[in-house]
């Protein structure tokens, strides 16, 4: 099979039937040396056994209810009705829709939708899968299986409930026409003779890697002649979870069950300010959110412009109005207290100079002796125009204060205003930029890291990952962790997590934070859903570099979860630290 016009060969040589073949039994890859890296910190059998599961997707679905707006016992009654009027629950076989007893004991029979078990967790509901399923691929013996070949990246989405969008089609058996069964495999990263990797698509490199069938939507050549659409409707799959997308839209949001520990372990108080510093797609930022009440004030940062709008639309979706999401890098997000960050609106003569601060008040702009006020969050910034046509900053607070405006910055500020207000309420569609916040200007911090993100589940491959580039990734945290350090306030929080299985992107990074921050000091978590952290050290890079980990003690204190426990979630990790009194 491939991806030309020609047929492959290899699908007409295919044996009509082959017992072990047309399975999902798929082996994690890793390079040599992490794999040993891994093994010496889990146990070998322990990483054997998290290798496993992360190439399998959870059984269940997690669903956080925005209780601002509603309520779990509403949203659990407005699920079930769901899946029985809309036929959600397709598939779930031997899955009965009912309700536990008073949401806390168990019923005799299996609960599609049911509370989460979980102290300190009440705003969750966890919906029920099924599987691993094993499917029937060969239902007409005398003919071979027409089969579809999906990237790793497709499979993984597949296997977490999604369609099989023409994309993600790597290659396809040959006469394949609209509305014929076909069945689906992957095609994962093989080793190559270099040392490197590759994607195979032949047939022997598919054998246990089969994640289900369904019905093709368009024929071969049309999958291979759009750029877009559905290629094929999934009928059956290796893994039965119900599709919950653009339901109840704003009342409740999928997100993992550690991700919401996250924010609970924060323990955000209404009234507060808060940091989010990686803050994308927003699930923690509303999350927080929420259990503020939507009182206080909740900074997103994320320095994608895309993603800053999909913070903004999704605190739009759920009501909260707490929620102020910036575009800005997280390496930059402590300013000095001598710089300003310009930002401005106004009309056709002038545009007002704003100045981010930690404090708010209206910005007054005065122009030919007009002024306006804009209720933006800033300190109060005044623009004049001189009788020498200059234009200057004047800060209200320290009228003495003035700085040049040039009008190439003015004119910048107008074309941005022109555009009027856009989609969540962006001067057209655009979003504000910061350059930083001062030093302990924040009640409580979360630093959600970008990490190596080896604890996402489904994955297929994990080869792409060496001990240098999981170094880099301790790196890149580290000093992001340096600028949340000085954010939050003496006597404040913070919070750090990752999705990642990787001791020295966890507990290294703990112990890192200890050992240069004296005033730093781990604290107990609620909810606690997690198991302890790694302890001790591994030597690496021949022996030049020791990766120093937890003691008993810290270890009992973070919360590192488990992709084969019986919580069946994704790998993550949680550490929470108390600021004290900072150093000079």
């Amino acid at each position: 099979m491939d991806s030309s016009p020609s047929a492959s060969p290899s699908a007409a040589a295919a044996p009509a039937v082959d017992a072990g073949r047309y399975t999902f039994s798929p082996k994690l890859r890793w390079q040599p040396e992490v794999e040993e890296y891994f093994a010496a910190a889990y146990g070998r059998d322990r990483f054997a056994r998290i290798s496993e599961a992360l190439a399998h997707p959870s059984c269940y679905s997690c669903i956080r209810v925005n209780t601002l707006k509603s309520s779990i016992h509403a949203v659990m009654h407005k699920l079930m009705d769901l899946v029985c009027e809309n036929g959600l629950s397709d598939g779930i076989n031997g899955v009965e829709i009912v309700e536990q007893n008073g949401g806390d004991q168990p019923h005799e029979r299996s609960s599609l939708v049911r509370k989460c078990p979980y102290a300190g967790l009440e705003n969750i509901l966890f919906v029920q899968g099924s599987g691993p399923h094993v499917l029937n691929y060969n239902s007409k013996p005398d003919q071979s299986v027409k089969e579809v070949i999906v990237s790793r990246k497709c499979a993984e989405s597949v296997l977490r409930g999604a369609q099989v969008f023409v994309p993600g089609v790597l290659a396809c058996s040959s006469h394949v026409e609209k509305g014929d069964k076909v069945a689906v495999s992957v095609a994962v990263e093989q080793p190559v003779k270099d040392g490197g990797w590759a994607v195979d698509v032949h047939y022997e490199e598919r054998k246990g890697l089969y994640i289900g069938q369904g019905t093709a939507a368009m024929s071969r050549s049309g999958i291979f002649r759009v750029p877009h659409g559905i290629a094929v409707e999934m009928t059956e799959r290796v893994y039965k979870l119900p599709s919950f997308n653009d339901v109840l839209e704003g009342e409740i949001f999928l997100q993992n069950l550690p991700s919401v520990v996250a924010a609970h372990v924060l323990d955000p108080q209404p009234g507060e300010r808060i940091l989010d510093m990686c803050a994308a797609p927003g699930g923690k930022t509303t999350a927080i959110a929420i259990l503020m009440r939507d009182k206080g004030e909740v900074v997103a940062l994320d320095r994608s412009h895309n993603k800053v709008m999909d913070i903004l639309k999704l605190a739009s979706e759920m009501d909260l109005n707490c929620i102020k999401a910036y575009k800005l890098d997280a390496l930059k997000s402590v300013r000095k207290p001598d710089e300003a960050t310009n930002v401005g609106m106004g009309d056709s003569h002038c545009e007002a100079i704003k100045t981010l601060a930690e404090d708010s008040g209206p910005c007054h702009v005065t122009v030919d002796g007009r002024a306006t006020n804009v209720n933006e969050e800033s300190s109060t910034t005044t623009v004049v125009q001189s009788e020498t046509e200059h234009l200057f900053s004047v800060d209200d607070k320290n009228p003495e204060s003035k700085r040049y405006v040039s009008k190439a910055e003015l004119r910048k500020n107008l074309r941005r205003m022109k555009n009027g207000p856009g989609r969540n309420n962006c001067s057209g569609g655009r979003v504000e930029k910061s350059k930083g916040f001062f030093p302990d200007s924040f009640d409580r911090v979360l630093l959600d890291a970008p990490c190596s993100a080896l604890g996402l589940r489904p994955r297929l491959f994990a080869g792409e990952e060496t001990l240098e580039s999981l170094k880099t990734h301790a790196k890149y945290q580290r000093r992001m962790f340096d600028q949340a350090v000085k954010l939050v306030r003496p006597g404040g929080v913070i919070v750090y997590s990752t999705c990642t299985i990787n001791p020295g992107e966890n507990e290294a990074l703990v112990r890192y934070a200890l050992d240069t921050y004296k005033f730093l000091s781990l604290a107990s978590q609620y909810p606690k859903v997690g198991g302890p952290g790694i302890v001790g050290s591994y030597e690496l890079f021949n022996k030049t570099y020791t990766e120093e980990w937890l003691t008993e003690h810290e270890a009992e204190l973070v919360q590192r979860f488990d992709p084969s426990s019986p919580v069946d979630t994704i790998g993550f990790f949680i550490a929470k630290f108390n600021v004290g009194e900072k150093e000079d």
